[in-house]
This record gives structure tokens, C-alpha cells and sequence, in this order.
């Protein structure tokens, strides 16, 4: 069976419309998103509940990264340094990783998962991973979409988020997160149902408030779908 999980590109949307380079948090949104990061208290493994976690696609774990068809202004060195970032953040739940890049039409090692930029892989979102495939797609046309409507965001951002986010599914982080922190979540189920933020928040409109790397809820999650492999 193919399980397929995608970084969908409406996710975005409200930081695009608010102009998030703008966007600044409160002392207190700071340091309560801070705590998010750095804490996963009692209770606040919440999913959607919309897959089931499950071990690691494989141990060690080698990712194969394709600069082709890349939008112009992402050069090679800052996609390698997305996905380092992205595997050192999920390392820490024990299962070594690795990332290459592979040179001009070389063909992808045995055994590793690849990262690509593909519109069809991708479905027109900011990424999908393809867990039956091993693969990692990345949409040039999303974060086209995000240069255009907002030439002065960071995209580097959104791009470390969408890898760390993706990534964690190969790791086993099926299930999408209800913690608004969570790199592994989503903000609303398009049904009524919304994030949370520890001590009852809502989430303000405009701020990208998901990390861009895992965070210790995320990591829990991974050590107990991976705990029988260890």
C-alpha cells in the first residue's frame, strides 16, 4: 500500500495575505511558543487523527537530493542545508541519517529515499512524501506562488518547514499533529476543527507560527513509532 502525505500549498495562504515578513509576536507569543518547542507536556500528543504512526521507512536512513527543475532563486547549497537541518532535528530520535546530493542526471543510490523537485510528484503542493516510493517531492509552483504574492518573505523558511515536515513522515510521523508548533501539523482540518496552543490560545491570524525543524512533541512521537526497532 502507498501512503501519500503532502505540505499542501493553501497552508500558507494567511502568512502570504498578511505579508509575514511583517509579523512580529508579543513577548509572551514568543516565549509560549519557545515552550511549545522545547516541551511536550503530558496530553499534548493530540492528532488529527487522519493516518496511523508506524516504524521508520528504513535504519540509517539516506537521503538523495536532486537540485533539478529547482526554482531559480534556491541554490543547491541552500536545499542541502534544508534537508541537513531537517535530518539532524529528526536524528535525535535514534535513527542515523544521511544526505547527499546527486550530481547533474546521476542516478539515485540503492536503497536511499529521494528528494526532488517535481510537479507531478509534488501534486501542485509545497511537498507530498510518497512513502511506498521512498520519495520526497517538493513543488516548484507553490513556492512560485509564495515569490510572487510576497517577493519580500523569506521563502528559505517555508522551505526548511516544508522539508522538515515532509521528512518527518518517512521517519513514521504519519499522523498530522493538532499542536499548532508542531512542524509536523496542520492549522485547521477545513471542517471547523483548529490547531491548539498550550493554555487554550488561538492561533493569531498571519503568523506562521509551526517550527521549522521538529520539535519535542514531534520527536516523541517518532522514539514510540520507532520503539520496537530499537
Amino acid at each position: 500500500m502507498v501512503h501519500i502525505s503532502k505540505y499542501a500549498a493553501t497552508i500558507v495562504l494567511a502568512v502570504l495575505a498578511a505579508g509575514a515578513a511583517s509579523v512580529c509576536f508579543s513577548a509572551t507569543w514568543e516565549d509560549i511558543r519557545a515552550q511549545e518547542i522545547a516541551q511536550c507536556q503530558q496530553g499534548e500528543m493530540e492528532t488529527w487523527h487522519d493516518s496511523v504512526d508506524r516504524p521508520a521507512v528504513a535504519s540509517p536512513m539516506k537521503f538523495a537530493y536532486s537540485h533539478t527543475s529547482a526554482p531559480s532563486w534556491f541554490d543547491e547549497a541552500t536545499a542541502l542545508a534544508a534537508l541537513q537541518q531537517a535530518a539532524k532535528g529528526w536524528s535525535t530520535c535514534g535513527i542515523p541519517v544521511s544526505v547527499a546530493a546527486i550530481q547533474g542526471g546521476g542516478t539515485v543510490p540503492s536503497g536511499s529515499i529521494s528528494v526532488v523537485w517535481s510537479e507531478l510528484g509534488s501534486r501542485h503542493n509545497f511537498g507530498l512524501a510518497n512513502i511506498g516510493d521512498r520519495m520526497i517531492s517538493l513543488g516548484p509552483s507553490a513556492f512560485q506562488l509564495l515569490q510572487t504574492r510576497n517577493p519580500s518573505y523569506d521563502s528559505r523558511q517555508t522551505l526548511q518547514m516544508v522539508i522538515s515536515h515532509e521528512m518527518g513522515h518517512l521517519f513514521g510521523v504519519m499522523a498530522h499533529s493538532k499542536r499548532c508548533v508542531d512542524v509536523t501539523s496542520y492549522y485547521d482540518d477545513g471542517k471547523g476543527g483548529h490547531c491548539s496552543i498550550r493554555g487554550g490560545a488561538s492561533l493569531p491570524p498571519g503568523v506562521e507560527y509551526r517550527s521549522v525543524l521538529p520539535t519535542a512533541c514531534d520527536i516523541q512521537r517518532c522514539l514510540a513509532a520507532n520503539a520496537a526497532e530499537h
